[in-house]
C-alpha cells in the first residue's frame, strides 16, 4: 500500500504531489524530523524510484493520506 504526499512549498503557486510506497507514519515522521530542524532536507522516494528533496526551510505544509487502490472495469466497487 502506497500513500499520496502532497508537499507546499513557499512562494510557490503548485503543490508538490506525489505517491509513495513508504508506510504513513514513515513519511509523517520524516517531515515532522525537518520541519522540526532535526534534518535540513526533507528525502523522500516517489513509487517510481526518483528521489525528492525539499529544503526544510521551504516546506509551508506537507498532508500525508493513503492512496486509493486502482480500480479497474466498468463497475468495479
Amino acid at each position: 500500500m502506497s500513500v499520496e504526499v502532497k508537499i507546499g512549498i513557499e512562494n510557490s503557486p503548485r503543490e508538490l504531489a506525489f505517491t509513495c510506497p513508504d508506510k504513513a507514519d514513515d513519511v509523517y515522521a520524516a517531515a515532522d524530523r525537518a520541519l522540526s530542524g532535526t534534518d535540513a532536507v526533507l528525502s523522500l522516494t516517489d513509487d517510481k524510484g526518483s528521489r525528492v528533496l525539499v529544503p526544510a526551510v521551504k516546506i509551508a505544509y506537507v498532508e500525508v493520506g493513503s492512496a486509493e487502490n486502482r480500480r479497474v472495469g466498468f463497475g468495479a466497487a
